[in-house]
Parts: C-alpha cells; sequence; structure tokens
C-alpha cells in the first residue's frame, strides 16, 4: 500500500436532486425525490432535505410518498445528468490519466500518476481545487476522500458528505477502521453482515480478533481471506482507467402487468431498438442477444442467442429478439421486459437475415402499424384515435424542461386531465411563477436543459432567461 494519500475518491452530492434543484430556484432547500413516478418506481436519488424524513435510494416510490408526502417528485433527466457527469470527469482527467469512473457521479483518480499530489498537503491541495473547479464549471457540490488505498478513500468521502473533504493520514488506518461497522468494509452485504453478526462478528475490530482462519471458516476461502485483508486495511487494487464493458442492456418496468401477447411482442422491439442505439452510441456492436422477462409472480426468465458474429444492426436484434420471446410463457402478464447485447467487439459483420427482417419492419410501417419507436413508448397497441390524446398528455414529464413562445423556458410540476402545469424560472433566475396550459397548446413545446452556470454574456448580448416576475 501506498505512504501517501494520493488516491482520490469523488462522490457528487445526492446527484441527480442537487442537479434539479441547481436548474430549479423554486426547488432549492427543499424535499426532492427523483425516480420512477408510477405505481411499481423506484427512488433513484433523494435530496438531504428528503433523507431527514427517511427517504433513500432504491426505495419503492409508494413508501417514499408515504414518508414525504409534500417533497417534489420528478423523473429523472438521463441526458442532462450525462453532460454534468462528462464536465465532471473531464476535470478528473486534468489531474490524472489514471479516472476509473463508477459511475456518472463517482469515480477514483490516482493523483500520483499524473503528477497531482506526492505527499499529504499537494493531496489536500488538489482535492480542495478539484472541489472549487466542479463548483465553478457546473455548480454543483462533491465531496472528496483520500487516503492511499481505494477502499479506504471510498470510506473518507462518505465521512466528508456533503459537500467536504476529508484525508486519511497513512499508518491511522487500522485505528479508523476498527469501531466501524462490518459492512463498511466492501463485499460484505446484507446477507454476509447478517452472517457476521450471527457468529458475535459486528465491527472491523472484531474481524481482526477473530481471526483470518476463522474469517475462511465463516465465509469461504477467498471471501474469508480478502475481508480479513480489508479489515487490516490492506488494499492495493489500482485504479483501472478503462472499465471494458461486458455488456449492453435496456429494460422497462410497467405500471400495470402486460398480458396481450402482441403489445409484448413489440415492446420486445421497441426495447431492441434502443439497445441497439445505446450499442451503436457507444461504437460497439455484439454476438449474443439477451432477452429477460419478469413475469407477473416475479419470477424472472433470461433467454439468449449468440450470432454468426458481432453485429449492431437493429433488423438483427429484433428478430433475434422475437425468437427469443417464441420460447417464453407470458400467461398470466410480465412485468418488465429487457433486451441486452453481450459478447462485444468493436466492429460488425453484415448478416444475411438482417434485410428481410428489415423489409418485414417496413411493410409493417407502410401498413399503418405501429412499430414502438421513440417517442410512443408503450402505447404500440392503443387506437390512433386514442393514442393521440394520451401521447400529447404523457410527454410532459414531471421535472421535464419546455419552452412557452410567451413566457420562455420553464419545466413540468404536473399534467392530467388534459392540463400542464409549469413553472417558468431558470437556473440563473428567482423562483417563478406557475402557469397551466392545454396538452396541446400549440405555444409550448419540449426543452432543452439550460446549463446550470450562467454563460457569460458578451457586453451588448442580450441576457438569456424567461419571463420569471
Amino acid at each position: 500500500m501506498r505512504t501517501a494519500p494520493t488516491i482520490l475518491h469523488l462522490d457528487m452530492d445526492a446527484f441527480f436532486a442537487q442537479a434539479e434543484q441547481a436548474s430549479k430556484p423554486s426547488l432549492r432547500g427543499k424535499a426532492v425525490v427523483v425516480g420512477g413516478l408510477g405505481p411499481r418506481g423506484v427512488v433513484a436519488t433523494a435530496s438531504y432535505e428528503a433523507r431527514v424524513f427517511g427517504v433513500h435510494s432504491a426505495m419503492p416510490m409508494a413508501q417514499a410518498r408515504r414518508l414525504a408526502p409534500n417533497a417534489a417528485y420528478l423523473t429523472p433527466r438521463g441526458g442532462f445528468y450525462r453532460s454534468i457527469s462528462e464536465q465532471v470527469m473531464g476535470l478528473l482527467r486534468e489531474l490524472s490519466p489514471l479516472v476509473e469512473p463508477l459511475s456518472l457521479d463517482e469515480a477514483f483518480v490516482d493523483l500520483e500518476a499524473g503528477g497531482a499530489a506526492w505527499d499529504s498537503a499537494s493531496a489536500r491541495l488538489a482535492g480542495e481545487r478539484l472541489r472549487a473547479d466542479i463548483r465553478a464549471v457546473t455548480g454543483l457540490t462533491g465531496s472528496v476522500g483520500l487516503a492511499a488505498s481505494k477502499m479506504l478513500a471510498k470510506i473518507a468521502s462518505e465521512q466528508a458528505k456533503p459537500n467536504g473533504l476529508v484525508l486519511i493520514e497513512p499508518g491511522t488506518e487500522r485505528a479508523l477502521l476498527a469501531p466501524m461497522s462490518v459492512r463498511t468494509l466492501p463485499g460484505i452485504g446484507p446477507a454476509t453482515g447478517d452472517h457476521l453478526r450471527r457468529a458475535g462478528i459486528t465491527t472491523v475490530e472484531e474481524i481482526v480478533e477473530a481471526g483470518e482462519d476463522e474469517l475462511v471458516r465463516l465465509l469461504g476461502k477467498a471471501h474469508g481471506h480478502g475481508v480479513y485483508a480489508m479489515a487490516l486495511a490492506r488494499d492495493d487494487r489500482p485504479v483501472v482507467a478503462e472499465r471494458e464493458a461486458k455488456s449492453v442492456s435496456v429494460e422497462d418496468t410497467y405500471d400495470v402487468d402486460i398480458h396481450d401477447r402482441l403489445r409484448i411482442g413489440m415492446e420486445v422491439q421497441r426495447l431492441a431498438d434502443r439497445c441497439v442505439r445505446r450499442l451503436r452510441g457507444a461504437g460497439l456492436s455484439g454476438r449474443t442477444i439477451v432477452l429477460k422477462v419478469r413475469r407477473y409472480d416475479f419470477s424472472t426468465l433470461t433467454r439468449s442467442e449468440t450470432l454468426r458474429g458481432p453485429t449492431d444492426d437493429v433488423a438483427v436484434v429484433r428478430e433475434a429478439a422475437a425468437r427469443l420471446l417464441e420460447g417464453v410463457d407470458t400467461t398470466g402478464g410480465v412485468r418488465l421486459l429487457g433486451v441486452g447485447v453481450s459478447g462485444l467487439a468493436d466492429y460488425t459483420q453484415e448478416d444475411l437475415f438482417a434485410l428481410a427482417a428489415q423489409a418485414e419492419a417496413e411493410a409493417l410501417e407502410g401498413a399503418g402499424v405501429d412499430d414502438g419507436a421513440e417517442g410512443s413508448e408503450g402505447e404500440g397497441d392503443v387506437p390512433p384515435g386514442v393514442r393521440d390524446a394520451e401521447v400529447a398528455e404523457r410527454r410532459w414529464h414531471p421535472g421535464h424542461d419546455v419552452r412557452h413562445a410567451e413566457y420562455g423556458p420553464g419545466w413540468v410540476q404536473g399534467s392530467g386531465l388534459g392540463r400542464v402545469t409549469v413553472r417558468f424560472e431558470t437556473p440563473w433566475s428567482e423562483p417563478g411563477r406557475v402557469r397551466t396550459f392545454r396538452v396541446d397548446d400549440p405555444d409550448l413545446e419540449v426543452g432543452e436543459p439550460l446549463p446550470l452556470v450562467r454563460p457569460e454574456v458578451e457586453p451588448g448580448a442580450a441576457s438569456v432567461g424567461g419571463v420569471c416576475g
């Protein structure tokens, strides 16, 4: 292990919720919950104000609403969060070539590899400078942990939350870890934690006292050795710059179980389209097509088919997914569907039956059969007359951006009964006014997210912003 705290762990504070608060002045300082809003939705992120009520990530949204009924509940804006993440990751790569992203809002950085730090003083300076740069560029805050290993740097960033920095001096690790819960160590989840608790082991110090042989007896050879080493603060895992993707997949959970076989098939086709778009966006192709089906009774089935060569052809993936679906019994209904591609490569191989599948898709389109394209998710079997009204209402997702011809940019507070309520404000304005429109108001359209930090306006140029008085 290193002799200097030159491994940095950054974790953005309540990332999705913080981004929403920063973009919506009326929500600053208030409880905000981001996630799926349907009956089966789960919490993706809760602001610190919402956590006071017991709301946390991965909690069923229905439970969150009971705990914090007055919170603002918003649907995620994935593209918006990714754009902020790219800015943050760019700042990290300015510090070092060795940056290991763990998610959109979390990453390890090897400061020593970039010459950004070599001792405690320089590491602290680099961490403080990073936090200031993130605030200046994105308007958001992140917590930083610094230590001589990845495990301890992550523990330090957790202690630093929110909006802080904690540095663990080399030589103090054992004393720091001793009183902590065994769940603090990587690889100890709820089940392993309960197993250790039943053996009378609840703290890291008690792991050390139990000894390596006892840990191996309790957890098995590989896991026992690993946990014991972590308890002794031994962690030599390097920061890995490139984490190779193993698969690309998309899935949807439905508010109401789908029973109609035609509808299920159209959903699978739509998911195949989305999966291929994501695959192509990453510049990849794959050989193995995977179908995931979770049935009404929560049983989950996975089926796969391996092609002759890697592909990123949507018709090929569609046809393979359809074949896989044929072998799945959906009697009783399904609550989740997913399509994925694995066996990834950075090249493609044309497949002959793609032409036939494409011709079939074009024939369906010419006959007026909707194939579940982007923008009509989950509505493939709805009669056209009904769909137009439903889509017009459903496109106004709570929290998403809109723009009005007269009032300028704003965001959706809610919609229903043919109406949509919008608050007109920008990240740089005062809290804005609320107005209600018909869902088909021609002056109201879907908008693009505005930057959280106001762009510099050149002298003489008009300022940007909506009417928020």
